[in-house]
């Protein structure tokens, strides 16, 4: 006779902490589900400060796009934005406190970004070490066909 059961007919089978208990429940997952991953919940003080800094370098960045720097106007540019991106992947997208494999990535992926701007930056800044080819005219084509023995139409 099957009588209808609440649990695994095994009790090894059976999870240790029920998925509704207020265990699971504290643990931080409503689910019940255990993760070796701990979350990091930051206060929402951290996130105005952190928000405070990003505004004063907003203006730090459009009051120096007024300013005539010469050349450092990229430099300090590119160095406050730099900050800002720092401090956006650190907190916002909470990489400060990840594992270390998560930060691998992060710094890997901006090895990756730089390899490539360099190589960028170097097929621009090269371009002026080889001349332009003038192309095909109707000269080069004609002396090309006389070399070779071709009729000349």
């Amino acid at each position: 006779m099957n009588t209808p059961t609440s649990g695994p007919a095994d009790p090894s089978l059976a999870p240790s902490v029920p998925a509704h208990s207020p265990d699971a429940l504290r643990a931080g997952d409503p689910h019940g589900h255990h993760s070796d991953q701990e979350h990091h919940v930051l206060p929402v003080r951290t996130y105005l400060i952190i928000f405070g800094i990003l505004m004063v370098l907003l203006f730090l960045t459009v009051a120096v796009a007024f300013i005539n720097l010469g050349p450092f106007n990229i430099v300090v540019a590119m160095s406050v934005a730099i900050v800002k991106a720092t401090l956006v992947v650190l907190f916002f997208m909470h990489v400060k406190y990840s594992s270390r494999l998560t930060q691998v990535y992060v710094v890997g992926g901006l090895l990756w970004v730089a390899i490539m701007f360099s190589f960028t930056f170097a097929d621009y800044v090269t371009r002026e070490w080889t001349p332009n080819s003038r192309g095909w005219n109707d000269d080069v084509i004609r002396r090309t066909a006389e070399r070779s023995g071709l009729p000349n139409d």
